[in-house]
This record gives structure tokens, C-alpha cells and sequence, in this order.
């Protein structure tokens, strides 16, 4: 009996021990519990996003932005009542007589007192009743045609310079290199598409381009070849590098070839040409061009029978043959039939786009030496270009 008593004390003492053990444990876990939300409450992590943007800025960006403000989108008009807003019912004859003829760009260059200038090509403005400048912020203003080139392509329009903030600056198109960066800015397809810009490199340089104008006049230029977009509605806006000069107008692309498709044939009058071209056209409206006064044709171009009589040594394969010569101009007494230009001022001459671009490359009153065969015997000669184009029998 003692035995057992002594036995249930000491399970009764094992029991208590578990059980303060057991709650001792409960009490820990809850304690370690609150501690670790107290700990949690006070170090709360959120996650945020920055609202900080980021400009990219690269030096096509900047050269982008230096000139963009001066471009601007060239809209014409013809003779037209169809699309009159008005209609043919109204009494406004000059509304009901327009409507939109062509769209290409162009881009301010000067900005005197109250008038802005700015350039674009001839074929752009060619025919046009009436001309409207849309501005690089949308505003659209009347402009005025001061005057045009057919064979450079190159036309100058004068408009109202309150609303002109920026003027582009021209760089020199005598220093370009091939492979630097050249950046197209205007409106392909029109003035939808207004300020697209488009990058490239300059692809070659001194590329000759003929082209026939609507009215069958030939536009010959020397021109910078680049693979930058160009589509049609660019014609007129600037090629521009990477420093933001104007290096070029662009005028026009080669698209195919002979049913091939062709892709990043792009050209553009180089600047210096153009500014030589604007100076006149600002002054008097048209260029003035000196004339030799003769009819030429292509030596390539000649069948094997005719090479027979101008009596060329073997080693003169290319050059520009006279078919006749115009009396009472420069070239009367100087050249005759059946003679061939090789060089102008020791610049050799292999076809009649570039005996035009030499010749062209003159003012009146300058000399020009010629270099030819006559009778199978080269001969040299100095002639003073004394006459204009317009002086050349129509």
C-alpha cells in the first residue's frame, strides 16, 4: 500500500512537469510570434516604379532637332473646281479654282525682316497656280514663288516671316566623305507624313543624274548619292549630317531599273550648288547660263560608220562630238563639225551631261578652254563665253 502511494506520487509529479513544459513551450512560440510582427510591422517593404524618364539623346537627335523647325511640307494647286469646298455655284472664283496639284517639302534657309526664304525643288512647284507652306507646327501659310531653275531643279519660295522660329544653317558639301552619316527629313507621301525623319550614309558623291521634266526639259545634276528613304513628297527637303547642316537637297531616287526593283538610290543637289543657285534666283528670278552654242551627241552613242569619219586615234573612246555649230555664238570659229571634246579646263569630258555641268559651272563673261580632236590631231582652244541660253537659236 505504501508502495502504491509512493507510485502515484511521483506520476503525479511526472505529469505536472509535462504539463509545465507543454505550456512553457505554447508560451515561447506566442512570444517569438508577436515579437517577430512587431519586428515586421515597423520594416514594411513596398514596391514602387520610378516615374523618372529617361531622354535618349544621341548625336542624331541633336543635329535632328537643330533644323527640324526650318523644314516644312510644300503643297500646290491647279486649276481645278472639282474639289472646291465652295463649288462651282459660288462666286469665289479662286476657291472654286483650286485644289491640290503635288506635296513635297522644303526647308527655310534666310529669314530677312518681315519675309522667310526657302528652298525646294523646281519639279515640286512646276505648274502650280498656287502655293501653300505648312510649317513644321502645322500652321499653313501662303507662299510666293521668287523663282525657279529647271535644269538644277532648284526653286526658291518667299513667305511671311512672323511665324518662322528657325532658320536652317548650310554646310559644305565640297568637304563630304563617303560612309558619313546623312539624315533625310520632309514629307514622303505628303503633308500627312510631315517632319519623318529618315538616317543613311552618304553613298557616293559627284553622281551625274539626268532627268526629263514634265515639259520635256532636261534637269541635270551633280549629285550626292545616298541610301537614306527617300519617297516621293521628300523631294525638296534637306539632307542633313550629323552636326545639323544641310548638306543637300533631295530630288530624286532611282526605284527600278530595267524592271529590277532597286532599293537605297537616293540623290540630293549638293549645298554648295545650291547656294549658288538661290543667290540668283533670289536677285533676279532665273539663272543665267552661258552658251557655246553648238548640237552635240554622245561619242558612245555613235554607230561604227560615223567613228569612221572623225578619224579618232584607238585610245579616244569617250568624249562629246559637235553636229553643228551656231553662228554669231561663242563656239563659231573656235569649233566646227564633226570635232570632239575630250576635256573643259583639263577636266576630261566622256558625255554631254558633263560637258553641260563644266560649261554651267561658268558665269558669263568667263573663258573656257576646250580640248579636242579634229582630223585625228588633238587641238586646244580658249573660247569667252560671251553669250546666254537665252541667246541660242529655239
Amino acid at each position: 500500500m505504501k508502495n502504491l502511494k509512493t507510485s502515484s506520487k511521483k506520476l503525479g509529479q511526472l505529469l505536472l512537469v509535462i504539463l509545465i513544459s507543454f505550456f512553457s513551450g505554447v508560451l515561447g512560440t506566442f512570444t517569438t510570434l508577436q515579437l517577430s510582427q512587431k519586428q515586421n510591422s515597423g520594416t514594411t517593404t513596398t514596391t514602387t516604379v520610378s516615374k523618372t524618364a529617361v531622354k535618349n539623346e544621341n548625336s542624331t537627335t541633336q543635329a535632328v532637332d537643330k533644323v527640324k523647325d526650318a523644314v516644312v511640307s510644300v503643297i500646290t494647286y491647279s486649276s481645278n473646281s472639282q474639289n472646291s469646298l465652295l463649288g462651282p455655284d459660288e462666286t469665289d472664283t479662286d476657291t472654286n479654282a483650286e485644289q491640290v496639284y503635288s506635296e513635297g517639302s522644303g526647308v527655310i534657309y534666310k529669314k530677312e525682316g518681315d519675309t522667310a526664304y526657302l528652298v525646294t525643288n523646281t519639279h515640286v512647284i512646276n505648274g502650280a497656280k498656287k502655293v501653300d507652306i505648312r510649317l513644321a507646327d502645322g500652321t499653313k501659310v501662303p507662299g510666293e514663288i521668287v523663282g525657279s531653275d529647271t535644269y538644277s531643279d532648284i526653286a526658291v519660295v518667299k513667305i511671311a516671316a512672323d511665324k518662322v522660329t528657325t532658320v536652317a544653317e548650310f554646310g559644305d558639301s565640297s568637304q563630304l566623305t563617303v560612309g558619313e552619316t546623312a539624315i533625310a527629313i520632309g514629307s514622303p507621301l505628303g503633308s500627312e507624313y510631315a517632319n519623318t525623319v529618315t538616317q543613311g550614309i552618304v553613298s557616293s558623291l559627284n553622281r551625274n543624274v539626268s532627268l526629263k521634266s514634265e515639259d520635256g526639259q532636261a534637269i541635270s545634276t551633280n549629285a550626292i548619292q545616298t541610301d537614306t528613304a527617300i519617297n516621293p513628297g521628300n523631294s525638296g527637303g534637306p539632307l542633313i549630317n550629323i552636326q545639323g547642316q544641310v548638306i543637300g537637297i533631295t530630288s530624286s531616287k532611282i526605284a527600278s531599273n530595267g524592271g529590277t526593283s532597286v532599293e537605297g538610290l537616293g540623290f540630293a543637289i549638293p549645298a554648295n550648288d545650291v547656294i549658288n543657285i538661290i543667290k540668283q534666283l533670289e536677285k533676279d528670278g532665273k539663272v543665267t547660263r552661258p552658251a557655246l552654242g553648238i548640237h552635240m551627241v554622245n561619242l558612245s552613242n555613235l554607230s561604227t560608220t560615223d567613228l569612221q569619219k572623225l578619224k579618232l586615234p584607238g585610245n579616244v573612246t569617250s568624249g562629246v562630238a559637235v553636229r553643228s555649230v551656231q553662228k554669231n555664238m561663242p563656239a563659231n570659229g573656235h569649233l566646227q563639225q564633226y570635232d570632239v571634246i575630250t576635256k573643259i579646263d583639263d577636266k576630261a569630258i566622256s558625255s554631254t551631261t558633263e560637258l553641260q555641268s563644266a560649261l554651267y559651272s561658268h558665269s558669263i563673261g568667263d573663258s573656257m578652254t576646250v580640248t579636242y580632236y579634229r582630223d585625228g590631231k588633238e587641238e586646244t582652244t580658249t573660247i569667252k563665253l560671251d553669250k546666254s541660253t537665252s541667246d541660242l537659236d529655239k
